[in-house]
C-alpha cells in the first residue's frame, strides 16, 4: 500500500501512514485547527456526554465502594435477584436516553452528544474476539442516530470500556489495571470493535467522529512503560477504521486522564483531532496553553472531551476560557441522580438509600446487613426507571445557562 511522505519544517522526512481514500462530501472534517462543516464553516462542538447510559458509574448511583459497571450490577442482582436485575437493566438502557432528551438538547442550543460505549454490548460474550451482530448496543446506537438526525445533533462515539480496560480504574470496567496495553488479544478485540463500528456508520453523517479510547493509562500505573504504547495502538486502530471508513474524523485522547499531550508525535494521518479532559482546573490560560501550542504547531483541532462536575460559576468561567481559543467542549454529564452538577437531574426514589448502602461498603459485609425485601427493591428500581424519563427529571436551568445556552 502506498505511504505518504511529509517534509517537516526541520527538514526530516516522516512516513505518515497509508494513503486511504478521501472523505466523501457531507461529513464534518478536521481542517487545520478546526472541525469544519461541508460548506467550510466551523462546526462548533457544544456537547454533553451521555455518561451512565451504557457504562454505569458508581457515584451516579450514590455508591461509594462498588463503582464499576460489574460491581454495580452485582449490587442490584444481590438485592433484586437475577431476573429482576436483568429486567431493570434492559429498561434502564431503554429509558435513560429517549428522543425527548435529544429534542431538549437541540432546543437548548447543544450541537453534539458524546456517547460512551462498553465493548460488551457489541462483541460476542461467548467469543469476544468476534463481533456480535445481534449485540444490544447496535440497536441502541442506531436508535440514537435516528433521534440525533431528527434533532440536528451529531454524535461522537467513544469507547469508554475497551476490552481488558484501557484506563486501569473503575470506569473502564476492567480489573484495575490497563490490560488493553499488555495483552495483544485485548488489542485485537479493540481493533475488531472499531472496525465494526466504522463499517456500520461509514456513511452516516450524523456521526461526527470516533473518540478511540477514553482517558487511557491513568497516572496510577507504569506510565514510562505504557505511554510509548498508546500512539502505536492508535495508529493500528485508525488503520483498521480507514479500511472501511475514510469519512469520519478520528479523535485521539491524551494519556493520564486525557491530560498528557507529551505522548503524541506529529499527526500520523489526515482528519485527526485531539482530546483533553480537565475537571476542577483553574479557569486560566495556563490550563490549556500546552494543548493550544500543540494544535497550532501541527495544524490540528483540539477538543475538550470532558469537564464539569463543579459549580455553575466555574462552568461558565472554564467554558468561556476555552471558547476564547475556539475550543469545542462536551461537559460531563447530561443526566445524573439527585445532582445539581448536571443538566437533567433524576429524583432519588424512596428506598434508594437502602440500595445505596450496599453499594457503599465491601461485598464481604453484605450478608451481615439488614436487607430490604426483594419486593421493596423492585418497587424502588421501577420508581428509578420512571424518574429517569426526561419528562420526570428536573432541568438545572442555571447549569445550562453556565454553558452559554438557554433551557427552553
Amino acid at each position: 500500500m502506498m505511504r505518504r511522505v511529509l517534509l517537516l519544517a526541520s527538514g526530516l522526512l516522516l512516513l505518515a501512514g497509508p494513503a486511504f481514500a478521501q472523505p466523501a462530501p457531507g461529513f464534518v472534517r478536521a481542517e487545520g485547527t478546526r472541525f469544519v462543516r461541508p460548506d467550510g464553516s466551523t462546526y462548533k462542538i457544544k456537547g454533553m456526554s451521555f455518561g451512565n447510559w451504557l457504562l454505569p458509574e458508581g457515584y451516579m448511583f450514590k455508591f461509594k465502594v462498588q463503582r464499576s459497571p460489574r460491581e454495580i450490577e452485582d449490587v442490584i442482582s444481590y438485592l433484586a435477584g437475577p431476573e429482576e436485575a436483568a429486567k431493570f437493566w434492559r429498561e434502564f438502557r431503554d429509558v435513560y436516553v429517549g428522543e425527548d432528551d435529544f429534542a431538549f438538547l437541540q432546543a437548548a442550543g447543544f450541537t453534539t452528544v458524546r456517547v460512551p460505549l462498553h465493548w460488551k454490548f457489541f462483541l460476542d460474550p461467548k467469543n469476544p474476539s468476534k463481533v456480535d451482530p445481534d449485540g444490544e448496543g447496535w440497536a441502541l446506537i442506531d436508535r440514537a442516530v435516528r433521534w440525533a438526525k431528527a434533532h440536528d445533533i451529531k454524535l461522537i462515539l467513544d469507547i469508554h470500556a475497551a476490552p481488558g480496560g484501557q484506563t486501569g480504574v473503575n470506569h473502564d470496567d476492567g480489573v484495575g489495571y490497563p490490560l488493553t496495553f499488555y495483552v495483544p488479544e485485548y488489542q485485537r478485540r479493540t481493533i475488531t470493535l472499531w472496525r465494526a463500528i466504522a463499517a456500520r456508520y461509514k456513511d452516516e453523517t450524523t456521526v461526527l467522529a470516533y473518540d478511540l479510547l477514553n482517558e487511557p493509562i491513568s497516572p496510577y500505573h507504569d506510565i514510562d512503560y505504557l505511554n510509548p504504547r498508546l500512539e502505536p495502538l492508535y495508529q493500528e486502530i485508525a488503520a483498521a477504521i480507514r479500511e472501511a471508513d475514510p469519512n469520519h474524523p478520528i479523535i485521539l485522547a491524551a494519556a493520564q486522564w486525557s491530560t498528557n499531550f507529551g505522548v503524541f508525535g506529529p499527526p500520523f494521518a489526515d482528519n485527526l483531532g485531539y482530546s483533553y479532559h480537565k475537571f476542577w482546573a483553574s479557569p486560566e490560560r495556563r490550563e490549556v496553553q500546552d494543548y493550544v501550542n500543540f494544535a497550532n504547531r501541527w495544524g490540528v483541532p483540539i477538543f475538550l472531551g470532558e469537564t464539569g462536575e463543579l459549580t455553575d460559576e466555574w462552568n461558565a468561567k472554564y467554558r468561556a476560557m476555552n471558547e476564547r481559543f475556539n475550543i469545542g467542549w462536551s461537559f460531563w454529564t447530561y443526566k445524573n441522580l439527585d445532582s445539581r452538577s448536571t443538566v437533567s437531574s433524576i429524583t432519588k426514589p424512596e428506598g434508594w438509600d437502602a440500595i445505596a448502602a450496599f453499594g457503599s461498603v465491601p461485598r464481604a459485609q453484605w450478608d451481615g446487613m439488614a436487607k430490604p425485601s426483594r419486593e421493596a427493591v423492585a418497587a424502588t428500581l421501577a420508581a428509578y426507571i420512571e424518574n429517569a424519563k426526561f419528562a420526570n427529571t428536573t432541568v438545572n436551568r442555571g447549569y445550562v445557562a453556565s454553558l452559554g445556552l438557554e433551557a427552553p
